[in-house]
């Protein structure tokens, strides 16, 4: 069939095979194209008007071994040679410079400087005996729920175009967020909550800001809501004192009403399509939110077990409870970010590995070993996959002669994933023995995309959002899944 034969799928099925010829000849077209996933993969291309609520759940393309995913995001880029991939030749070769044949792009022109060991002890975990430094000593005993993925590699060196590859699927800003296509894929079990929510670090988000959650060309619906760190994870939940919730009902259906007879009017408007269900959905969060991010419902022993009212865990250990409540609740995608700002504020250690791994590492290791914890005693580590990664990795060489930091490395580096359909305890894909670059059953951020999405039961080539001319999709139809690593 000729590619242009594809875009009057847009209409509804009746149209489309009464244009290809009615009768006999239709209703075995009909058939065919039913049997192939034909009108499943392109009905996400219609209208948001489609239904009330253009995030309501919706039927996966295969067989979901997730229901929702909770990416852990180490912004600024933690070293994998000081966390999860060993590197004893880095011991053996220290003080030596990395051999000539490795060619690299040395990012901000820092000082190259010599082959330096971790600066952490790795130890093994578990009965697979996974190799985890001693920045990680509590995850390290969650080590046969692991997955770990040792030859990533992204497309640039730059923390700003990095992040946005590695949440958008590539460098160039504009592009829908893994978690938008989530949303987009699947829809949200819980309507009275977001389906894609962001949590910031208090030292600030990410330098390069909103793309790295926005929804890019697709309805504003899909794009990520940020909860705040500290204080009220939303503001204004509670409505006016001096309006009951009755009067407020009536004032938003008057709203829809014209909004709606506006949109009639003008066919396509997406944004205002959006903001009519935005403001049905803020009402509906004036009752959910404040429960789901209520941690007071919480048990002592719980609040201890993520490190919750203690230094300096607490930020970290609130989130990723919140985040387990969120996915109790329905939510699809929930991002939570570590690290701040810039430079020492985030992961990205060119001053010393130690000072700063040292640090974050005690952040976030507590409340991460907690929630794997507290996933698995409720019975959801199984439908929930738990991804953590930076936006790429550090050389295995210091900043200079006797320096204690690294520069960013895109050419190898860690991420692993648990729960959710993945094998655990297990490692794939190598590094060089410096561990500079990826070697041996490589990872782009797009296989690592296709897979996660596979994992949550979407196609990668077959979820698409038309745009501009084109079916665009996350990874382009350039990433391949890992099926290695599924269970």
């Amino acid at each position: 069939m000729p590619n242009h034969v594809l875009f009057p799928c847009r209409r509804s099925r009746r149209e489309f095979v009464w244009e290809m010829g009615a009768g006999f000849a239709g209703l075995a077209l009909t058939s065919l194209l039913s049997k192939d996933g034909f009108f499943e993969r392109y009905a996400l291309a219609e209208s948001p008007q489609r239904t009330l609520n253009p995030a309501a759940a919706k039927r996966p393309q295969l067989k979901p071994r997730a229901k929702a995913c909770i990416f852990l995001m180490m912004n600024g880029a933690p070293s994998q040679v000081d966390t999860f991939d060993y590197k004893p030749e880095l011991q053996k070769f220290a003080g030596k410079q990395l051999p000539a044949d490795k060619k690299f792009t040395n990012s901000g022109g820092r000082k190259v400087g010599y082959l330096t060991p971790a600066w952490r002890k790795f130890q093994p975990g578990g009965e697979s005996g996974l190799l985890i430094s001693d920045y990680f000593p509590n995850v390290r005993k969650h080590a046969d729920k692991l997955c770990v993925l040792n030859s990533c590699h992204t497309d640039s060196h730059a923390h700003g175009s990095a992040l946005v590859a590695m949440n958008t699927g590539k460098t160039l800003i504009g592009r829908p967020s893994l978690g938008s296509w989530c949303v987009y894929g699947l829809g949200t079990e819980n309507e009275s909550l977001p389906g894609y929510v962001v949590i910031l670090d208090k030292r600030g988000g990410p330098i390069s800001g909103q793309p790295n959650w926005s929804s890019g060309f697709m309805p504003a619906t899909h794009t990520g809501t940020l909860f705040r760190p500290q204080g009220d994870p939303i503001l204004d939940l509670k409505g006016p004192g001096h309006i009951t919730q009755a009067v407020q009902r009536e004032q938003l259906d008057l709203l829809a009403q014209i909004n709606q007879r506006h949109l009639d009017a003008r066919p396509g408007g997406q944004e205002l399509a959006a903001r009519i269900n935005s403001y049905e959905l803020a009402y509906r969060m004036q009752t959910a939110t404040p429960d789901a991010v209520d941690l007071s419902q919480e048990t002592e022993s719980t609040l201890k077990m993520y490190g919750i009212g203690k230094q300096p865990t607490d930020e970290y250990g609130r989130n990723c409870l919140i985040a387990r409540r969120l996915v109790e609740k329905g939510v699809r995608f929930i991002q939570l970010y570590s690290g701040g700002g810039h430079l020492e504020e985030t992961w990205d250690a060119h001053e010393s590995i130690e000072k700063n791994h040292g640090r974050h590492g005690a952040e976030v290791d507590q409340p991460i070993a907690a929630l794997l914890t507290d996933l698995e005693q409720r019975g959801m580590l199984e439908d929930t996959l738990i991804v953590w990664g930076g936006e790429f990795g550090r050389m295995p060489f210091s900043e200079g002669k006797d320096a204690p930091g690294r520069n960013h490395n895109p050419y190898g580096f860690s991420m692993w994933l648990a729960g959710g359909g993945v094998k655990p305890g297990t490692t794939y894909g190598k590094t060089d023995e410096f561990g500079f670059e990826a070697a041996e059953n490589k990872v782009h951020l797009h296989d690592l995309h296709a897979t996660i999405l596979q994992i949550m039961g979407l196609d990668h080539e077959r979820l698409t959002y038309f745009h501009q001319g084109r079916d665009e999709s996350l990874t382009d139809v350039g990433g391949k899944v890992i099926h290695d690593i599924l269970a």
